[in-house]
């Protein structure tokens, strides 16, 4: 029979291995790409094996990250990705969630990557499941398109000022986004990546402590998809 001593010495060691696994942050970055910015850049793209995305924002990650810009990688190598976690939520990944890297994929590799890299080091809160469909609650409630084609601001290859997309967005969604961008097939700077802020529960939208590094030109094109 196991003395006290020796039960309460592996309760604490169990313990001591929930803290290693569990890295504290400060927030999260929701991030949803433009995938007609991602496509039309000089190395192109790759439709995934579901076919053509819809011409919509779609979830890049949802990144846990710190107040002095710093982040957590890779938290918990023993915490694998397994499809049967999110059997459920395959057909809604697909759509909102789509990789289109090349070679065409299925959206297993991109998914994997997002959770091995970013998603473990939340697993204090978010469980494998929990972690994908609160990103995809969460792009939901935060409808970045319609934001936009509300304030008149489509993606129809047209110049549009940077502070005219960041006030819709922040109109639409009442927070103030970083806007990322990139660089299309012929030299133009083009909205690519709108970031919004979460708390550390994952429930709420706060305004950002801290934004990327990165600038966008004052005007940039909306291409099409």
């Amino acid at each position: 029979m196991e003395s006290k001593g020796s039960i309460l010495m592996l309760m604490a060691l169990q313990y001591l291995a929930v803290m290693c696994v569990a890295q504290d942050f400060d927030f999260f970055y929701l991030v949803q790409q433009w995938p007609g910015s991602y496509c039309d850049t000089k190395s192109s793209c790759c439709y995934p094996t579901s076919g053509k995305p819809a011409a919509d924002f779609g979830i890049h990650g949802l990144w846990p990250n710190n107040n002095d810009g710093s982040y957590p990688s890779n938290c918990d190598s023993n915490n694998a990705f397994q499809q049967s976690e999110i059997s459920d939520l395959r057909s809604s990944l697909e759509s909102k969630w789509a990789t289109l890297a090349c070679p065409s994929g299925n959206g297993i590799q991109f998914w994997s990557h997002e959770w091995e890299k970013h998603g473990t080091c939340s697993e204090s809160i978010l469980n494998q499941h929990e972690y994908f469909q609160t990103a995809l609650n969460l792009k939901q409630r935060a409808n970045i398109l319609r934001a936009l084609t509300n304030a008149g601001i489509a993606p129809n290859g047209r110049v549009y000022s940077l502070s005219s997309i960041k006030g819709a967005i922040q109109q639409g969604v009442g927070y103030t986004p970083y806007i990322e961008c990139n660089v299309d097939s012929s030299g133009n700077s083009q909205l690519y990546q709108v970031y919004l802020c979460v708390d550390t529960s994952a429930s709420r939208f706060i305004q950002c402590p801290v934004f990327p590094n990165g600038k966008c030109a004052s005007q940039i094109v909306f291409p099409p998809f």
